[in-house]
């Protein structure tokens, strides 16, 4: 639903009737002009799937019995409970939540320069 809007919205008539003008066909200009400006929303869902599927802590809970294959979220969830027993597990704790956040942060890093290139918002006058 919001790439739908946001491509509705976004991707201006006059601009594909521009590349038409200039010779390009209907596939030509889908994938050159169309999804090179529709690069930033399709960015933006693709971060928003990707931190809720990351960051996931009921599903993995309910669907896996074995404690081996629990995500990074459950198992320092489980290292937070033996922490209160025992406070070697702190240092444990606090290295697997940067080891948990560190894939989030490179792709949100990676990925930014598609929402700086999204300004050819102004394209159309």
């Amino acid at each position: 639903y919001l790439a739908r809007v946001f491509s509705a919205a976004y991707v201006p008539n006059e601009v594909l009737e521009a590349a038409r003008v200039d010779g390009a066909t209907e596939i030509r200009s889908f994938f050159f002009v169309g999804l090179k400006m529709l690069a930033p929303g399709y960015v933006t869902i693709f971060l928003f799937q990707l931190t809720s599927i990351w960051n996931n802590f009921f599903l993995p809970l309910v669907m896996l019995s074995d404690q081996n294959l629990y995500p990074l979220s459950l198992g320092l969830y489980s290292w937070n409970s033996l922490a209160n027993i025992d406070p070697d597990y702190y240092p444990l704790m606090v290295v697997g939540s940067l080891f948990a956040l560190l894939p989030l942060v490179l792709a949100f890093l990676l990925l930014q320069r598609y929402w700086r290139s999204g300004l050819t918002a102004g394209s159309v006058k």
